[in-house]
């Protein structure tokens, strides 16, 4: 028998509900015992489904996937890494359904958070009114942009204190005296970076000149002028000097404003940036070197916390902070900064050849001076000796072929010039304050 019949989705009661034009007729034309058994297939089947709590958001599938709003800028790379690291997340431990959208960090607050219901929030909060309208959810939340707003949210990030200590040792080992810091002090990270870089020079006796710029945006009201500001306090600078920018956008700044007043790059100034976003680096003249913050692990990390507290647990107390990875060398810092030619052709052929088996009798055999001379002069420009210097390029070699391959340690020994595994397992846990194996997994877990 065909029952025909008209449908109709009653959203609130997350139930479908049919309606009869016809019942009546319907079972006077079938015989008495085929109509009870009708009546008690359509009570059985298409009885009306227990109404949802209030509180929730009808769901017709899976209504054990979490429903989760992702309020993360997609205009900037380390957004766009952070994304990669929650889909990473999604992709090995189950499905989420997802909100996501295009986004710029100053977008403004979904117009329907007011009323959602939903299960989980990741967000890089810009301003007091978003961060209020997300605490007024009462949904689980993880705030993924370090910040002085006021809100409860655990937070998972970058270790900004690592980053300007990265930047300072960079120059220091390619022997600079010199140092500077374009910088502004709107966001909390970036006083962070700002901090860390400053006192690593000064424990290691080095004063460094601040540029602050005028106003207190990264995004200049005036351009021309803003650069000109600009290349006036590079000209003011003693060279060769070593230039942290807070990010690569002020990187790029300085590498055009050194063009405008005539400086050579890198042999004067000499430029780092944050964030080793792709577009900026590459873009800028010469290429920009960086520091990339690993955002695809803080990215999976945060996922992994925020379903931890969607399924009933409290979140941390403390901050998760995540280091970046190694700095990114390009053109724009690749230069060895001293007056002393001798000592500059020892460090540069310690940079080239340290992993192909480099001793200090070749350094001695190449620049030809005396042991105890070439010793001094390493002691008191790079604080280490030739043997120290050619190990710390070794290893830090060691550590990038870690982060960036897949390579066992067999053959990292090999490709780095080291003699043996223990040796190099043991120098690398001096160095870097954990072995090999550990270092490989912390650097690339959701990565």
């Amino acid at each position: 028998m065909i029952i025909e019949g008209d449908w109709s989705f009653h959203q609130t009661r997350c139930q479908y509900e049919l309606k009869f034009s016809q019942r009546r007729s319907l079972f006077y034309e079938a015989n008495r015992a085929t109509a009870y058994v009708n009546a008690y297939f359509l009570y059985a089947i298409l009885s009306p489904l227990p109404a949802p709590p209030n509180n929730r958001t009808c769901r017709l599938v899976r209504p054990d996937i979490p429903h989760v709003a992702i309020l993360i800028e997609t205009s900037r790379s380390y957004g766009r890494a952070l994304l990669r690291g929650v889909r990473r997340y999604i992709t090995e431990t189950g499905p989420w359904s997802v909100f996501m959208e295009l986004r710029s960090l100053d977008s403004p607050t979904p117009p329907w958070l007011k009323h959602w219901k939903g299960d989980g929030i990741l967000t890089r909060t810009s301003n007091q009114a978003m961060a209020t309208a997300i605490s007024r959810t009462n949904v689980p939340t993880v705030e993924l942009r370090s910040t002085r707003l006021r809100h409860a949210f655990p937070f998972v990030g970058v270790n900004n204190f690592r980053v300007g200590r990265m930047i300072a040792d960079h120059f220091l080992d390619r022997g600079f005296q010199h140092f500077g810091l374009f910088m502004i002090e709107t966001e909390l990270y970036f006083q962070q970076r700002r901090d860390d870089f400053i006192e690593t020079l000064r424990q290691r006796g080095h004063d460094c000149h601040l540029y602050k710029p005028t106003g207190r945006r990264e995004q200049p009201a005036q351009w021309e002028r803003a650069q000109d500001e600009l290349a006036i306090w590079l000209t003011s600078l003693p060279k060769p000097v070593g230039i942290m920018a807070s990010t690569d956008q002020m990187g790029f700044w300085i590498l055009d404003a050194s063009r405008r007043a005539g400086l050579s790059v890198p042999e004067q100034i000499a430029v780092v940036g944050v964030e080793n976003d792709e577009s900026l680096c590459t873009m800028a003249m010469p290429p920009l070197s960086s520091v990339p913050l690993n955002g695809e692990r803080v990215g999976y990390q945060a996922a992994t916390l925020l379903q931890r507290m969607m399924n009933g647990e409290k979140p941390p107390t403390e901050p998760t902070l995540i280091d970046p990875l190694p700095l990114v060398a390009r053109q724009s810092s690749d230069v060895i900064a001293v007056d002393n030619a001798d000592l500059s052709r020892a460090l540069q052929l310690i940079k080239q050849k340290a992993c192909n088996g480099l001793r200090v009798s070749d350094v001695l055999a190449d620049v030809n001076i005396s042991r105890s001379k070439l010793e001094r002069e390493f002691r008191s420009t790079i604080g280490r000796s030739p043997n120290q210097e050619i190990l710390r390029v070794k290893l830090d070699r060691v550590s990038q072929m870690l982060i960036l391959t897949e390579l066992t340690l067999p053959q990292i020994a090999a490709q780095t010039g080291f003699e043996s595994v223990a040796y190099l397992s043991e120098s690398f846990k001096q160095h870097f304050g954990s072995a090999p194996g550990k270092y490989r997994r912390q650097s690339n877990e959701g990565r």
